[in-house]
C-alpha cells in the first residue's frame, strides 16, 4: 500500500551505475532507475540529532528506486510502496 514518506537523500546511482555496490537481486530491479538512499523524518535539526545520539536512537535508512534523480543533501516527500526487497521501496505516482 502506497505511503507519503520525508527523506534526505544521502546517496544517488545512477541507472546502470551500480556495479558491485549492489547485491545481485536489487541490481537488477534498479538496473534502469536510480537508487536512492535517504535517512527517513528528512533532515533533523541539530537539537534532535544530539537527542538522538544520547538516546542511542540511529537513523533510519531507506532505500528508494526512484524514475528521477536527486542531489545529495536534498529533501523530497515521496509516495512510496514497498518492494519484495526488505527496506527496500519504489516510488509511485501519488
Amino acid at each position: 500500500m502506497p505511503r507519503e514518506l520525508r527523506v534526505e537523500v544521502l546517496h544517488v546511482i545512477e541507472p546502470g551505475d551500480a556495479g558491485d555496490e549492489l547485491v545481485p537481486e536489487l541490481r537488477a530491479a534498479a538496473e534502469d532507475r536510480y537508487v536512492l538512499v535517504c535517512r527517513a523524518g528528512g533532515r533533523p535539526s541539530w537539537l534532535d540529532r544530539i537527542a538522538a545520539f544520547l538516546r542511542r536512537d540511529p537513523i533510519e535508512a531507506v532505500t528508494v528506486l526512484a524514475d528521477e534523480g536527486a542531489t545529495e543533501g536534498e529533501e523530497r516527500s515521496l509516495t512510496i510502496a514497498e518492494t519484495e526487497h526488505p527496506g527496500v521501496y519504489e516510488t509511485v505516482d501519488g
